[in-house]
């Protein structure tokens, strides 16, 4: 059975579990996104088959959407709304990926770091303020955005 069909037939059964129609769009990633972000891990003259591309957005958009369930029921335990990055550290400890843990418990602290000094600089007119997208405002080690 192909990528596609296997991803249809998934499709199907979770359009039949939850009552309505899911489309692709709203349930993965973008695969222009995942295509980037394998290439980054490869040489530059690497090829990459479009079902090894289909595969991973599938994979990756079902973890997100597993840890992502896993900290909301947490929050709902709680009586909170508002799902935040240590939650979502939380559940992947809880479902089995504590390795992960530690080194994204450091890339939050620099995020937050960088928001709070942004932050900062927004009270105070920095150049920040003006509302304008300037380089390096996206979070750390993402595409665009400072080194890790």
């Amino acid at each position: 059975m192909s990528v596609n069909a296997e991803r249809a037939q998934i499709e199907e059964e979770e359009d039949d579990k939850e009552g309505g129609s899911v489309r692709e769009q709203d349930r993965f990633l973008p695969i222009a996104n995942i295509s980037r972000i394998m290439k980054k891990a490869l040489p530059a003259n690497a090829k990459i088959a479009k079902d090894a591309k289909e595969t991973v957005q599938e994979c990756v958009s079902e973890f997100i959407s597993f840890i992502t369930s896993e900290a909301s029921d947490k929050c709902q335990r709680e009586k909170r709304k508002t799902i935040n990055g240590d939650d979502l550290l939380w559940a992947m400890s809880t479902l089995g990926f504590e390795d992960y843990v530690e080194p994204l418990k450091v890339y939050l602290n620099k995020y937050r770091e960088t928001e709070g000094e942004k932050a900062s600089l927004a009270k105070q007119g920095g150049p920040e303020s003006s509302g304008a997208k300037k380089e390096g405002n996206m979070p750390l080690g993402l595409p665009g955005g400072p080194p890790m």
